[in-house]
This record gives structure tokens, sequence and C-alpha cells, in this order.
């Protein structure tokens, strides 16, 4: 069953719609800039059943920044400032006290400067697909090359976003979350979210976050570098970066239900994949230490050639590594390598 719509009011008098459901320690998911469409959301299969899977364990709650959704949609600020007080209305209204955040692509922007200005009253932020600068998550060629879209013909920008950029289905599942993109927000406010994103730098925020800090990649080089969501991490009091296997750049369309317990896991107690650096797991008995050498660099999002640079070796020995590692660890290929890696701590 859909959690009912409820709204809170903002200081500046914006109306903004929110949800409650589910049970434990609260969490916040912020908006997904410019495309939180709460009501859209709860009717896609895949999306209901990630909340409903979180909500088993936390008390989530989804709201709509201004200018999206079911919140006003006439608005004229949408700063960073602005976005603030969407969430301080929330968070008065659902009647928070300490809670995590969960930042999603450019709502990570606003998860890391609301963090940094309440520190005490949050426990864990989770950062997914983000950036402390927003041109750093922007400015892959092909993120460019779809943005130009939204100037030229709404319906493929939205259709885009959804299949070829998040990689979504092209099946019903992907058709619903089109539409939902598309209904969000009109091309007018969406370019304007995107813009201010683009130009907002909390760089200077970073370093006075002191929750526990998750940061979460699964992209490819396409969409946001492994060495954004790395230099993110590293720049957290309390961050460490989790890399999950696979190339779609969302959560929860590869592994449903690993996603799922990677977040409930981290907000209920701390633990991750990872074990912490004083207590790594070792590697198969198998590897020898050059094995373990390449897996953890490979895991780590480099490639071939860059392994090979690394560690003052040819590409095809480094190819002769892998192919002698895999069978040792049941792999068949990069991402269950990665999977491996990650639960042995090897990254």
């Amino acid at each position: 069953m859909e959690p009912r719509i409820q709204y809170a009011r903002t200081s500046d008098g914006v109306t903004i719609a929110y949800t409650v459901h589910g049970g434990g320690p609260p969490m916040i998911w912020l908006p997904p800039v410019p495309f939180s469409n709460v009501v859209a959301q709860w009717q896609i299969p895949l999306l209901r059943s990630a909340y409903e899977g979180l909500g088993q364990h936390l008390r989530v709650v989804l709201y709509d920044g201004r200018g999206t959704g079911q919140s006003q949609r006439e608005v004229e600020d949408l700063g960073l400032g602005a976005m603030k007080r969407d969430l301080e209305a929330v968070v008065t209204a659902a009647g928070l006290g300490r809670f995590a955040l969960f930042g999603y692509y450019h709502s990570c922007l606003l998860a890391v400067a609301y963090a940094a200005a309440h520190a005490s009253q949050i426990t864990r932020l989770i950062l997914f697909g983000g950036a402390a600068r927003g041109w750093d998550a922007m400015a892959p060629a092909e993120t460019q090359a779809l943005l130009t879209l939204i100037e030229r013909d709404w319906d493929l920008f939205t259709d885009a976003a959804a299949h070829a950029w998040l990689g979504w289905s092209a099946g019903e599942t992907g058709r619903l979350m089109a539409e939902a993109f598309r209904t969000a927000a009109t091309p007018a406010m969406a370019r304007s979210m995107l813009r201010i994103a683009r130009d907002t730098d909390v760089s200077n925020d970073l370093a006075r976050i002191q929750a526990p800090a998750l940061v979460l990649h699964r992209q490819g080089e396409r969409q946001i570098p492994v060495e954004v969501s790395r230099q993110l991490a590293a720049a957290l009091p309390n961050g460490r970066l989790l890399q999950l296997p696979g190339s779609t750049a969302t959560l929860f369309v590869e592994d449903l239900g690993g996603d799922v317990k990677v977040l409930v896991d981290f907000l209920t107690d701390g633990a991750t994949a990872l074990p912490g650096p004083s207590a790594r797991l070792p590697a198969s008995d198998t590897l020898t230490p050059r094995e373990v050498q390449v897996l953890r660099l490979v895991a780590g999002g480099e490639t071939n050639a860059e392994v090979a640079h690394r560690l003052g070796l040819s590409i095809h020995t480094v190819e002769r590594h892998l192919a002698n590692l895999y069978p040792k660890i049941g792999a068949r290929g990069r991402s269950d390598a990665t999977a491996y890696a990650i639960r042995r701590g090897l990254v």
C-alpha cells in the first residue's frame, strides 16, 4: 500500500509534498534533481520493491523538491539555500530528530551542505552518483550531449535519460520511469535546476561533516568516473568508497536485494560489505601476491592498461594474470572479480 501524501510548508511559503513509510532508524532519501516524482515513482514495481525493502528496516522519508512532482511547481528560487529550506520543512513536519541522509545524483550537493550545517543532527550519510562540485558529475561528454536535448526535445531527453544514461530497460518498467521523468518538472524548470547544480560547489563543507559516510559507485566512465567518487570519499573525514558490481548508472536495477542490503546494513549498524582497514579478510590462498595486486586495481576501476602502467607490466601480462585468477575465484569477468574483491576487503 502506498503511503499517503503529506505536505510541509517552507519558511519562504513553498508547499512540499512528502511521504513516510516503514519503521526503524529514520532516513531521508533526497529528491533526485530535477526528476523527483514520488507518486509516479511508487507506481514503478522495481522502485516500489526498493522502497518497501528499505521500509522493513528503516523509517523512509521521500519528498519532491520545489518545482517538481507533487510539490509547488511555480517557484522562482531554486538555489541551494532554497533546497535546504525544503529539507528543513520536511524534517519539522515529519517530526524527525536525528536521521540519516541519502543523496542521489545532484541531491548529493544538498546532502553535503545540510550535513555540514547540521552535523549533530545527521547519523549517517550515503551518497550515490554525485560530487562536491556539480560540474564534476556533469562533465563527461555523454552527459553533456544528453543535456543538449533539453532545449531541443523534452520527450527524447527524458527517454534517453531513463534508458540510455541510467540503464532502465526498454520494457514497461523503463517506460514508466521515462514517464515519471517527463512529468516530474517542466523543461524550463529542469534546465534551471541543472544549471544551478552545475555551478554549485560544496567542497569546503566536506571537512565539517562528522557522520560516517558511504560513497557508492556503479557507473561507467561515460557517466561518472570512479575517480570522482573516490575523491569525494577521500575528502569526507569519516568517508569510504564502495564500488558495487555492475555498470548501470543507478541503484536497484541490477541487484535489487543486494543494493537494499548495502543501504540497510550501513544505516542500521554501520556495516558495509567492506571490513575496516584493520580487519581485512585474506584473499584466497590460491592467489599469488601479484594476482592480488592486479585484482585490487581491477576492482578499483582501473583498465588493463592502467594496471599495467601502475605495476610496470605489459598489458599482455596483466591479461594473463586475469585469465589465471578468474577461475581461482569463480569469476566470469570483471564484475564478478570486483564483487569478490569487495567481499574480501581488498578495495
